[in-house]
């Protein structure tokens, strides 16, 4: 059996796997307990009536010697007088079982009563401090986050216990594996003093004795050995226990380290602390581990694992913070959450991080299994018509061919490896969505369309020759990948400065002569106030270039709800938009519809809620709403715009798009969760501007929408107002109006 290592009790209470510590603390112990107090017990009772029966054996040989004795004597048998000198060696045997005596018997006595029971008092104690040790932890998880004194009395008293535990536990691993050498050549030692008793006994009469003679040399050789490599391992232990008492293990961490690829599935395994689902909402220490896609946990070393997580590619993994216990996070399926808590920042961090790999490598096994769903009458899937576009037949961030993964908010095509580590920068820089396995809105599908890799990347890698930086390709290691994705849209190293804008400015000229195409937007039934018909200046998807705002700049509206038609053409604007500050540059390329200069806009550091004070507090989505752009719209609220703030009028996004009678933006914001009952500053809410302008689909859409909120609150359950199931038939309707409107609104641009 091998010796304990000493990593095992150091680390066995909250890092090593308790199966396999107890299996190994089991296997010695028991060897011990079975081995030593069993059968050396039974050894040495056999010994004992070995002497006893050898006693009465020499009692009987002396008689029957002496008998020879005197029979020699008498009948003068000289053969018998000459072998009697032998036969007396038959009464020496009594120095055999006295030797038997002293090395079987006496030896194994004193290592049974002495040794075996200090390492049965040594376990006790070490025992109790390991409990005591688990019960600091629970006391520190518990303590709340509010109360600092008590957490720092928790965190101490943890300190203490641990070191306490740790010098315990030093002095049990000697003393296991010391009983576990001095086991070995106890008994050899023994065994080898009564051999040679034998030996001496009968070297002249035996020749047994003789043939086994090379045996007992490698015995002794064996034992020489056995000794030597014990003594050399007990210094060896001394050592490090010398070297281990000098360590500070206050800030001892667990292992944070996890592994997708592990060869038994384990991608990472270590306690948590588990929320119960009863009304007590109990907390509770268990083992946790994710495999096979799953997440999973063990209460004791017995009990057969509690499945947490059926598919992690159906959940989500998020910190809290608003629970009053520290370093918790929960972990999102579509049937319910599982709150859980780690031992510190650290840990849950390294816990979000395995979880959010899995559900990317979950993704990556079934890449083969993509469903093609058409989006266009013509039958053209939508990764083709995706990834048509200029630049997106490769991944955005490493050339990857064939991406089939995009971040909506930033209009690019990624592979399953960047995408991944998109996912890990957190929906507010980046939303990952599949083109083969996730539905999409055409409205999403439009804004990707009018975008794409090659757009982005003239923002986000502008200076990447000036600073020397080297894209990773597709063989580069993951963390290439990570460090380059991180540097280009965290730290955002690679941008130009405004001026960077030329670059685009200068492609788009190359490529065609920059022109502001006038499209008449149509809106069914919808009319303007006084039925004047109002006529925006459109971009197309491949014009939509910064070259378009200086060029296509129009005058602005003499009044917000005023009477103006605009037919001018294109003239000239007097300000370069190169020159424009971040925010004014998204106010107007927002109005514009120009997403690459609302990108790159955003990129250096606009702020979608951002009020200009010079046109009465509008936002950027309400110039997109004035401009007339949908897609504008969609992507300003995919990047976080509010869709219920308000100008200084008192009017949001839905008054201004009722008004102007826009009535894909109604449904898009009515998507979005607008609130259609707030008032502006004459106590106007859009319902009633859509009654005054006489729109009867915008009409029509609000108030089924009211109707729809009025049937959420009927159907929800009792203390749930305002929730029901997403498969109600009215939700269902109501969505599936909405989502027509949109696609009308889309197709007639």
């Amino acid at each position: 059996m091998d010796c304990l290592n000493i990593c095992y009790l150091l680390h066995g209470a909250h890092t090593t796997n308790p199966i396999e510590f107890g299996h190994h603390e089991a296997d010695i112990c028991g060897e011990i307990s079975q081995e030593i107090l069993d059968g050396q017990i039974c050894y040495r009772h056999s010994c004992i009536g070995m002497i006893e029966a050898g006693r009465a054996y020499v009692s009987a040989n002396k008689l029957f010697v002496n008998g020879i004795k005197d029979l020699s004597q008498q009948s003068h048998m000289i053969i018998l007088n000459a072998h009697v000198p032998n036969l007396c060696h038959l009464i020496c045997a009594q120095i055999l079982f006295d030797q038997a005596q002293r090395s079987i018997k006496q030896q194994l006595h004193t290592f049974i009563k002495e040794d075996v029971r200090k390492f049965k008092d040594t376990k006790k104690q070490f025992d109790r401090v390991r409990e005591d040790m688990e019960l600091a932890q629970v006391k520190n998880a518990q303590a709340p986050r509010n109360k600092v004194h008590e957490a720092e009395e928790a965190t101490q008293a943890l300190v203490l216990s641990r070191k306490a535990f740790r010098h315990l536990a030093l002095d049990y691993v000697l003393q296991i594996n010391v009983l576990q050498a001095k086991k070995k050549f106890e008994i050899l030692d023994a065994m080898l003093s009564f051999m040679r008793a034998q030996y001496t006994l009968f070297q002249q009469g035996f020749n047994i004795l003789d043939e086994i003679d090379p045996y007992m040399k490698k015995l002794a050789a064996q034992l020489d050995q056995l000794v030597i490599d014990s003594a050399m391992e007990k210094r060896e232990l001394e050592h490090k226990h010398a070297l281990i008492q000098q360590r500070d293990f206050s800030y001892d961490d667990p292992k944070l380290e996890f592994n997708v690829d592990a060869p038994n599935g384990v991608v990472m395994e270590g306690y948590l602390f588990k929320r119960a689902s009863n009304a007590f909402k109990t907390w509770n220490r268990r083992w946790f581990s994710i495999q096979n896609s799953q997440l999973v946990y063990q209460k004791k070393l017995k009990d057969s694992l509690t499945v947490v997580v059926e598919d992690l590619r159906l959940c989500s993994v998020k910190p809290c913070e608003d629970n009053e216990r520290r370093f918790c996070f929960e972990v999102v399926s579509p049937t319910k959450s599982c709150m859980l808590q780690a031992e510190s920042e650290k840990l849950r961090q390294a816990w979000i991080q395995a979880v959010q790999a899995s559900i990317a490598s979950a993704y990556k096994d079934i890449r083969g299994e993509r469903a093609d769903r058409g989006v266009r009458g013509g039958g053209e899937s939508l990764l083709q018509r995706v990834q048509s576009l200029p630049g997106n037949e490769l991944c955005c961030d490493c050339g990857q061919t064939a991406p089939c993964w995009a971040s909506i908010n930033l209009g690019v095509l990624l592979c399953i490896e960047c995408s991944g580590i998109h996912r890990s920068l957190g929906v507010h820089c980046s939303k990952v969505r599949s083109l083969t396995l996730d539905s999409w809105e055409p409205e999403l599908l439009k804004l990707m369309c009018e975008l794409g890799n090659t757009v982005i990347n003239q923002i986000y890698e502008g200076s990447c020759k000036e600073l020397g930086a080297k894209k990773p390709g597709p063989s580069s290691s993951r963390q290439e990948k990570e460090a380059w994705i991180k540097s280009k849209y965290v730290e955002k190293r690679f941008l130009k400065k405004m001026s960077g804008s030329e670059a685009l400015v200068e492609g788009e000229r190359k490529s065609r002569p920059w022109t502001v195409k006038k499209c008449h937007r149509h809106n069914g039934s919808v009319r303007a106030p006084n039925k004047a018909r109002r006529k925006y200046h459109r971009y197309e998807p491949g014009n939509a270039s910064p070259a378009n705002l200086s060029a296509g700049a129009y005058g602005e509206l003499t009044s917000l709800f005023g009477e103006v038609e605009i037919e001018q053409e294109v003239s000239s604007d007097p300000e370069d938009p190169r020159e424009l500050h971040p925010g004014a540059l998204l106010h107007r390329s927002s109005r514009l519809h120009n997403l690459p200069l609302m990108a790159e806009a955003l990129a250096h550091g606009a702020d979608v809620h951002t009020a200009s004070e010079e046109e009465e507090g509008k936002t950027p989505l309400i110039q997109a709403v004035i401009g007339g752009s949908l897609i504008a719209c969609e992507f300003l609220l995919q990047n976080g715009a509010d869709v219920n703030q308000r100008d200084m009028r008192g009017r949001g996004p839905l008054h201004h798009a009722t008004y102007l009678g826009h009535t894909g933006q109604v449904c898009l914001f009515l998507k979005r969760g607008a609130s259609q009952t707030e008032v502006d500053e004459q106590g106007h809410d859009p319902l009633s501007i859509a009654v005054q302008a006489a729109n009867a689909d915008i009409v029509t859409l609000l108030r089924l929408a009211r109707m729809n909120e009025e049937m959420r609150e009927a159907e929800a359950p009792l203390g749930q107002p305002g929730q029901y199931h997403s498969s109600s038939p009215t939700e269902q309707q109501y969505r599936k109006c909405i989502q027509e409107f949109i696609c009308l609104t889309i197709e007639e641009c």
